[in-house]
Order: structure tokens, then C-alpha cells, then sequence
């Protein structure tokens, strides 16, 4: 029989504070009073202490968890280190989470998955900006229990008023937050003081020590009451005569004869049997991975949820989110990424971002993209509707990730407040004039011709002339060019990044519009990043985006220089100016390309239009 593990016997913590508080020292601590080091591990530590520890020969608890080789040599902990450990009572699994700002990130990673944060601070330094920080992640990310570790003591003669003076600085601050559950317990972890024992050093302090509280501590095990939750992660077919669900049910409690509902689809059935690799169980809870078989034959893929059909979740494909970035390129609205929710996979584009706060002070900043470590409130749309929890109600259901889709790396995370009832407003409008009948009646094949390349290059040139062609073939074109439209339509728009991606969403989507209404649409634009153009021609159906790379050398282009940009440009008077201090993105794979260096703009024209030609296009 499938087995969830009990959450009053394995607890999940964090520990976070500023950098040299005594987290990993802390850590160390707990595992050699948990007697949970080998023979050969404790001389290897008393080795280590003795030739690269901070204690003067003592054992320096803190190189038990300080694995890396830069942590050692600058003494700060710079990723997530997880430990194992048990006492005869619970086992835990904690993470060491770094200090620095810069790896916010590397925090935000250990917390996703905790129980419990402690939180340490340095009873000399009181709180600090990192604690603070610390604190807003914790509650951000869902941890309601903190205990407050005013560590170092011994170093402040035990007093007490220390004490008080930090407790009744950081609750006020906590309190902001809705942060409610705090144990504040004084101690030193290097010495053990009110570590696994109540110290005698402290007699003013009446509460418990630090491993008694985590060993006694009751955890809220499978929410009692919470609505049934499976995100599907295989359609487990073996045969002909059996097809079930399988998943980890992220919430509530199923049983043979239970109503479900599928999400986003919305079809309904029974549950007929709960299928584990031991035996069919007469109910599942929250916790266990099992396989479901349903009463009805319904459409159900990877990535769908299964739930309580009298409180489904909602399914929507717009949303406010909170997105903490986690990549040393920015976040920029209107470029495509890849957001994974459970199971499921979809397209998504940052639609705007509506400020960022400053995590130190709580205040709301203006802003039009996030920066590594920076968290923000923003909109995201995506390519179909998905099944969500909120966060605050469901953390498996209701946090997601960002993940580049050139690199495959995760460059953010993010947790859902709401679907935007925009989402639900706004409905595609069936037409009987559909895109083949345009196409049947003008006698072509609508597409795009996009035009990429550095200013100069030729692009508008060359796209005017294979207009000129094609309007004498009696084909029914519409060019649009950089400099036009941003005249008009994208008037409003600067050179920065985040403006040249949603620059070019903007004519992508127009250019979508056209074709839909049959026309051989020429689009000239720099149009610098692969992922924007990646993201046109996704919109668009196979074979009606044919990217044309004009590819003409920097040089050759700057020493053409027909507007006096490049020339402003080196002189400093125009910022972002692409092949100067602005990147282009050469394409990888073109369908066209042409080199006015060796060609000539009619040439280059001519050798389109035989493309065209020979791929049936005109």
C-alpha cells in the first residue's frame, strides 16, 4: 500500500538571516548533538577546524555544511546546502540558505518546500536589512512558524534586555507582514547554549531550547477540509482494457464513487477504482502518488487536474501574479517564456509589470521589468487556460515557475493571486469570411516576409522592392515598416529592451491580423532578439512566417550610415542603438538570406521573390 509520509514525524526547516549570523554553525551543531556524523566525518571536521576553522582549533561546526570550496575560503554560504538528520522523536530535512542579497534567489528556493523558517540574528547587530528581507520572503512564500534565534549570546554577557530590545523590533516589524507564529528563543550556537538543553547561562528565559521546540512542535498535517487536488502527471495506459490518472494529490482526500471534475476542460465523472503498484486503497489523501480510474471514457492529458467537482479550481489563462526574479538577464514584458505549473507546460509573456517592491522597506516602485533577486506584481498571459489554486490557499496548485525557452533554465518563480476577469470577458469571435477564403480569392498564400537585420542593412529597401514585384503579379501586399510604425502605433515606445520586445509583440500580432485576412504581409524591422522572433513565428501556422536575414556586416552598415545614427550613436547622443551598445541576435536558421555587401539591393529582391515562387507562396 502506497504510504504518505506522517507530517508530525518529518519536519521541513529553513535557516535564513544575515550574512555570519551562525546559520550553518547552527546547523552543524544540530547534527553532531543529533548524533548523526560518522567516525570518520568527525576527524575529518576536527582536521578542517584545525587547518581552515574560525574557532581557534575548536570545531567549527559551520564547515559541516559548508561544503563549498569558495564558502571555506571567504566564509559565507553561497548556495542551498540540505541536511538529513533525526532524533528518536522526528526527522528533519533543513536548508542552509545564503545570507547575500545577490542570492535572494538561492533562499527563495530553500523556502518554497519548508514547514518552519528560523530565522537568526546576531544579538550584537540586532536586526538588520537582510533580516527584514528574510522575514518578507518567509511570509511571501507561505511559512507561517518562525523562530526567532537571537543567536551569539555569549557574546552580549546573556543579557536579557538584548534580547527583549530585538524581540519587540522584529515582531513589530513581523506583524506587517501577517507573520504571527514566532518562538523567540536566545542562544548560542557555537557553545550549544539553549541548543538541545536549556542553559543556565539565560535563567531569565523560561521558554524551550531550540531542538526540544522542533522535536515537539505539531505541524498541521493534510489540511482537514481542503477540496480534492491531482494534478495528472501520466495517462497510464498499459492495454487496451486499462487506462487510469496517476499523480500526487496536492490537497484533500478521494474515494471510489467521489465526483470529479476536470480542469480546464470542465467534464465531469466518478472515481471507479484508486490504483497503487500494492493493491487498490479504499481512499487516497493528500501526500500519496496513486493512479485513478474513472467511471466515464473522457479526454484527460498530462497536465490536467483532477478535483472535487463541487469546489474546482478556477482555470483561466491571464493572471496577477508576485514573480521573483531569479536571472541575471531581465525580465522583459512581452517576451515569451515558458511557465510550468504541476504537470502542465504552457507559453507565456509577462504582460506588464505593475511595480516591484523594495523588500527591505515593503514600498511599491515603479517599474517596467525586474532585475536579478528583484520581486514584482505583474500580469502574465498565456497561450490556453490553465487550473489553478491561488497561492495562498494551495501552494502546489497555485506556484509556478518561468523557464527560458532558448537556455531551458529557470530564470523566475512566481505565485498566482487571481485569474484577471479580463480573461473571462474576452472571447475569440468566430468570422465566416475565414483566412483560406481570403486566400482562395486574392490566389495566394498569406504569410509573413520578416525582415531582420542592423539599421542600414537594406531591409526597408529591399522590402519595398519585393512589394513593387509582387504588386505587378497582381498579389495583395501590406508593408510595414520600423520607422512607420512607430509613428502611429508604437509611438509610445522608447529603445530600451523591454520596449523593442514589446515593440515588436505589437507588429507580430498585426501582421497575425493581416494574414488572417489574406495578405502577403512584408514586415521590416531590426527586431534584434531571436526570442521575439521566435515568439512572431509562433504565431503564425506552419509556413507562413519566412524569416529573411539581411545580412550585411557592421562595418558595411556604419559606413553606409543614410539617417546619421550610427554617427550620433558613437558619440553618445543615442543610447541603446543596436550593433553599438545594444545586442542583435543574428538568426540561427533563416529561411532567406541575403548579403547586400556582395548584392545588390534588386539582386537580393530578385532572389526573394524566387523563393516565393518556388515554394508556391505567389
Amino acid at each position: 500500500m502506497a504510504q504518505k509520509i506522517d507530517q508530525g514525524s518529518l519536519l521541513r526547516f529553513i535557516t535564513c538571516g544575515s550574512v555570519d549570523d551562525g546559520k550553518s554553525t547552527l546547523i552543524g551543531r544540530l547534527l553532531y548533538e543529533a548524533k548523526m556524523l560518522f567516525d570518520d566525518q568527525l576527524a575529518a571536521l576536527e582536521s578542517d577546524s584545525r587547518r581552515v576553522g574560525t574557532q581557534g582549533g575548536d570545531l567549527d561546526f559551520a564547515l559541516l555544511v559548508d561544503g563549498l570550496a569558495a564558502e571555506r575560503e571567504q566564509g559565507i554560504t553561497i548556495d542551498v546546502a540540505y541536511r538529513f538528520f533525526a532524533t528518536d522523536k522526528r526527522k528533519f530535512i533543513v536548508a542552509d540558505t545564503p545570507g547575500h542579497e545577490q542570492y535572494t534567489r538561492n533562499m527563495v528556493t530553500g523556502a518554497s518546500t519548508a514547514d518552519l523558517a528560523i530565522i537568526l540574528i546576531d544579538a550584537r547587530k540586532g536586526v538588520l536589512t537582510q533580516t527584514r528581507r528574510h522575514a518578507y520572503l518567509v511570509s511571501l512564500l507561505g511559512i507561517r512558524r518562525v523562530v526567532l534565534a537571537i543567536n551569539k549570546m555569549d557574546l552580549v554577557d546573556f543579557a536579557q534586555d538584548v534580547h527583549d530590545r530585538i524581540l519587540a523590533e522584529f515582531t513589530g516589524f513581523a506583524e506587517q507582514l501577517g507573520l504571527a507564529d514566532i518562538v523567540a528563543i536566545p542562544m548560542s550556537a557555537l557553545r550549544g547554549d539553549n541548543v538541545t538543553q536549556h542553559s543556565d547561562a539565560m535563567p531569565w528565559y523560561e521558554g524551550p531550547a531550540l531542538m526540544p521546540y522542533l522535536d515537539d512542535m505539531e505541524l498541521p498535517g493534510a489540511a482537514e477540509g481542503r477540496p480534492f487536488r491531482m494534478p495528472v502527471q501520466w495517462v497510464n495506459r498499459p492495454n487496451l482494457d486499462f487506462r487510469g490518472f496517476s499523480g500526487l494529490i496536492a490537497s484533500g482526500r478521494i474515494r471510489p464513487g467521489d465526483a470529479i471534475r476536470v480542469v480546464p476542460s470542465g467534464r465531469t465523472s466518478t472515481v471507479a477504482r484508486i490504483v497503487t503498484a500494492d493493491g487498490d486503497l479504499p481512499q487516497a489523501i493528500e501526500g500519496q502518488s496513486v493512479t485513478l480510474t474513472l467511471a466515464d471514457e473522457i479526454d484527460i492529458s498530462r497536465g490536467d487536474m483532477l478535483a472535487d467537482a463541487a469546489r474546482p479550481p478556477e482555470a483561466a489563462d491571464q493572471f496577477e501574479v508576485t514573480l521573483i526574479w531569479m536571472a541575471e538577464e531581465p525580465m522583459l514584458p512581452g517576451r515569451s517564456y515558458l511557465l510550468k505549473l504541476g504537470a502542465k507546460t504552457v507559453t507565456a509573456t509577462v504582460t506588464s509589470a505593475k511595480y516591484k517592491v523594495n523588500v527591505n522597506t515593503l514600498e511599491h516602485l515603479a517599474a517596467k521589468s525586474l532585475a536579478l533577486n528583484e520581486i514584482g506584481i505583474c500580469n502574465i498571459g498565456l497561450d490556453q487556460p490553465i487550473a489553478f489554486d491561488a497561492y495562498k490557499d494551495n501552494r502546489d496548485t497555485g506556484g509556478f515557475i518561468l523557464i527560458d525557452r532558448m537556455t531551458n533554465e529557470t530564470v523566475g518563480a512566481g505565485l498566482l493571486h487571481f485569474g484577471l476577469r479580463r480573461a473571462q470577458n474576452v472571447h475569440w469571435q468566430p468570422v465566416d469570411i475565414d483566412k483560406a477564403a481570403q486566400a482562395k480569392l486574392k490566389g495566394q498564400q498569406p504569410c509573413v516576409l520578416w525582415f531582420t537585420g542592423l539599421s542600414g542593412a537594406g531591409k526597408s529597401t529591399i522590402a519595398n522592392l519585393v512589394e513593387q514585384d509582387l504588386f505587378g503579379r497582381g498579389r495583395h501586399t501590406a508593408l510595414l515598416d520600423g520607422d512607420n510604425v512607430r509613428h502611429g502605433l508604437n509611438k509610445d515606445l522608447g529603445f530600451t529592451d523591454a520596449d523593442r520586445v514589446e515593440n515588436i509583440r505589437r507588429v507580430a500580432e498585426v501582421g497575425k491580423l493581416m494574414v488572417e485576412a489574406g495578405l502577403i504581409v512584408m514586415i521590416s524591422f531590426i527586431s534584434p532578439f531571436r526570442a521575439e522572433r521566435r515568439m512572431a513565428r509562433e504565431l503564425m501556422q506552419p509556413g507562413e512566417f519566412i524569416e529573411i536575414f539581411v545580412d550585411t556586416p557592421l562595418a558595411v552598415a556604419e559606413q553606409r550610415d543614410v539617417k546619421g545614427l550610427y554617427k550620433k550613436a558613437r558619440r553618445g547622443e543615442l543610447a541603446h542603438f543596436t550593433g553599438i551598445d545594444s545586442p542583435y541576435e543574428a538568426p540561427e536558421q533563416p529561411d532567406i538570406t541575403v548579403n547586400t555587401s556582395v548584392m545588390t539591393a534588386r539582386e537580393a529582391a530578385d532572389a526573394i521573390v524566387r523563393y516565393l515562387v518556388d515554394h508556391r507562396i505567389v
